[in-house]
């Protein structure tokens, strides 16, 4: 038997924290007195690590501007976190916690995440939604370059032993699926996300699902096919 990894991206493919970060984001702004981007192009940057976030959301400050950015998102995202009705900031999508127990029941198959959070903030996330122990495998933008660079992946096959032909990373944003293609491995986009689903089938996702009911039929199409 042939282990099989499915590598997760967390925000906007797992939990739904679009309020969160837009609210840390408009906030970090805010303390410079810079006027926060546009919605839309906040959540186009989730995924990225926070430095290239920040150099996408504000290409005009110098390095050490965007840098101090970085710091106040931190520490607004952590206080929001810690606020009244914090359990609703980061809710896991409708059907994530149903195919992650079904998946995580097979014999044939590990789980991992590969995400854009540092180590902190996805302990955080895991925890509250008593997914600890659930992935064998934990990547975090405090050890490796942002996505799309292929090192996340890379690690997580490392871990596991898995071999890159049997693995699959699932994700909303471009970022996840250039990253899969970078490192050798196949991708299935989420429609739910961030990033609209036709980017993701232009950055060559092998299927595209609208709903987590579909997405362990088309994980399995896809093992099948190796």
């Amino acid at each position: 038997m042939s282990l099989k990894l499915a590598i997760f991206d967390v925000d906007g493919t797992l939990v739904d924290s679009q309020a969160h970060i837009v609210a840390a984001m408009e906030q970090a702004f805010a303390s410079f007195g810079h006027a926060a981007p546009a919605r839309g192009d906040i959540l186009s940057i989730v995924g990225l690590s926070l430095p290239q976030a920040m150099a996408r959301l504000a290409p005009e400050l110098a390095a050490g501007a965007r840098a101090g950015l970085v710091d106040a998102y931190k520490d607004s995202f952590a206080a929001l976190r810690g606020g009244a009705g914090s359990s609703l900031n980061s809710p896991l999508y409708p059907g994530a916690r149903a195919a992650l127990d079904r998946l995580a029941a097979r014999d044939d198959v590990l789980l991992g995440v590969a995400t854009g959070k540092s180590r902190r903030g996805l302990r955080h996330v895991l925890a509250a939604h008593g997914l600890e122990g659930m992935f064998q495998t934990v990547q975090t933008a405090d050890d490796h370059p942002s996505k799309p660079h292929p090192a996340m992946i890379g690690a997580a096959l490392d871990d596991t032993g898995t071999d890159a032909g049997n693995a699959v990373m699932i994700g909303d944003t471009s970022f996840d699926i250039d990253m899969a293609r970078a490192a050798g491995v196949a991708a299935v986009g989420v429609s739910w996300g961030y990033h609209p689903a036709a980017a993701l089938t232009d950055a060559g996702a092998a299927d595209v699902v609208d709903r987590f009911a579909a997405l362990i039929p088309a994980l399995d199409l896809i093992w099948h096919a190796t």
